[in-house]
């Protein structure tokens, strides 16, 4: 057998047979295609010619053989990010928890160790909670401040958890957690009154959808959580009612609920309806899908390998050089590559990429990467910069025009020329100001009205120009969706959300 033949034979191994050497280029195409992978490129790293698979070859930027296999075998599975959300105590970080549990991600003697934990503060019920909830405020306080992350798998798909915090005063890091999901966990108690609380004006069941819309999540999984509660016992009535509230609101959110939304009863703490479909004995009704099904059976959105590179940077650290991390909008990095850092423009070598705690040698759109330069120190990055390809980049600028649906201005606010807010944009967080109203947009035709307007009230659709103090790298909506839509925000709320109409 020769050496092409051998290394076409272990990439259509599975992952028992690590210690093997394979080549991205063969992949068959129609082998990718079956795997419903968006993000392969097809395009060889590496010419297709015999090759000598000596271990001291790997100067000649053969891949490391444990690299390579993983990596084909991560390539195989689709890779979707999922936002955690709801009110405050609707059980998020407790359902995030059981799902690693019950994926083999947490070891049984883990548990029994947080189960202590829990029991010793008086707090029974959050053992699940801590595994994602790994900071000791949140632990004594029982809130999720910052936003969790964990991986899991199913058959088809790879996961990463966000694990969104809920309480108001943390909404900024639940932005930044949705901004970067493709699809969202709504979760939402049903437990007599705490449904209610969250869901009534103030409570952030609201905000949260209407956020979650806004920042790009597609499909959203209601899952009504505690439904073994002694107040609820598996209620059809309770599950029902809960539904009927929610439907309207959803399609008022821009949610088309039959296409886009799946409601499903679970309870977290116990694990019910999870990963199995529940026990008829325990709930009759029910004959739709467990969670882990509901959530292998998402449609992902598409992507484009082949795109201009962009990623948004969300967080950066020093680890033997400076490393940024972001989720891939567009486009496939390698290693090797030269990249600019926006809007400062600095040119950037690509020395190493994670996909979690893996090293891989490329990655495509969809995926959360750290990924090591070469060529820029840390100190010069911040959060909201991207990753840019160089022969394509992305613009810098401190004014643009927006399209803004305005949801509710703070008591005897008036949105004008000069009004200011903050704006959230992928992951900016910066101050702006309205400078002036272009045109009001009519809600029946959808159509620019002639007349001239010079301010807007509560519920009105508005195409205006915004400016920022310094530069931000942003995209027409019409051309990356994912970096052209956006939040203003003011003392707390969410006043308007918005798409970027020119540049």
């Amino acid at each position: 057998m020769d050496i092409e033949e051998d290394i076409r034979s272990l990439q259509l191994d599975s992952a028992e047979e690590t210690n093997g050497s394979v080549t991205p280029e063969d992949v068959k195409p129609e082998e990718v295609d079956k795997s419903e992978h968006m993000d392969e490129d097809p395009k060889p790293e590496v010419q297709a010619e015999p090759i000598d698979v000596e271990p001291k070859a790997k100067e000649k930027e053969i891949p490391p053989t444990q690299d390579e296999d993983d990596e084909a075998e991560m390539m195989k599975k689709r890779h979707l990010n999922v936002v955690f959300i709801g009110h405050v105590d609707a059980g998020k970080s407790t359902t995030g928890g059981q799902i690693l549990f019950l994926s083999g991600q947490v070891d049984e003697r883990t548990i029994q160790k947080y189960e202590k934990e829990a029991k010793d503060k008086s707090r029974e019920s959050w053992y699940m909670a801590y595994i994602m909830d790994t900071n000791e405020e949140e632990r004594v306080k029982g809130k999720t401040v910052e936003v969790g992350r964990a991986h899991f798998e199913t058959e088809t798909t790879r996961f990463t958890i966000l694990d969104a915090p809920g309480h108001k005063s943390y909404v900024p890091n639940m932005i930044s957690g949705a901004s970067q999901a493709d699809i969202g966990v709504l979760v939402i108690s049903a437990r007599k009154g705490e449904f209610e609380t969250g869901y009534e004006r103030g409570g952030q069941t609201r905000e949260h959808v209407q956020l979650a819309k806004t920042l790009g999540v597609a499909k959203l999984l209601v899952v009504v959580n505690k439904m073994d509660e002694p107040t609820v016992e598996w209620s059809k009535e309770r599950y029902d009612e809960i539904e009927s509230k929610m439907t309207p609101f959803l399609k008022q959110s821009g949610y088309n609920v039959k296409k886009d939304v799946i409601f499903l009863p679970i309870s977290g703490l116990v694990g019910t309806n999870m990963k199995t479909r529940v026990d008829k004995k325990i709930c009759p009704w029910w004959n739709g899908p467990c969670l882990f099904e509901a959530l292998d059976a998402v449609e992902v959105p598409e992507r484009d390998p082949k795109g201009p590179f962009r990623m948004p940077i969300i967080d950066k650290f020093k680890d033997m050089g400076t490393v940024v991390m972001g989720k891939v909008e567009s486009g496939t990095v390698r290693e090797g590559d030269s990249l600019l850092v926006m809007p400062n423009k600095a040119q950037v070598k690509v020395v190493a990429i994670y996909i979690d705690e893996d090293k891989v040698k490329r990655a495509g759109p969809g995926e959360n990467l750290r990924i090591r330069l070469s060529g820029v120190e840390e100190d010069d990055i911040s959060s909201g910069f991207v990753l840019s390809s160089v022969a394509n980049s992305i613009p810098a600028v401190t004014e643009f025009v927006a399209q803004l649906a305005i949801l509710e201005l703070l008591d005897n606010a008036i949105f004008t020329a000069g009004y200011k807010a903050v704006l959230h944009i992928h992951s900016v967080v910066e101050e702006c100001e309205i400078i002036e109203l272009l045109h009001q947009i009519d809600p029946k035709t959808r159509k620019p009205m002639k007349k001239k307007v010079l301010f807007v009230k509560n519920g009105a659709n508005v195409v205006c120009r915004i400016q920022v103090n310094s530069m931000i790298c942003i995209e027409k909506f019409s051309d990356f969706p994912q970096l052209g839509r956006f939040t203003l925000r003011s003392e707390g709320k969410t006043v308007a959300v918005g798409k970027v109409t020119a540049l």
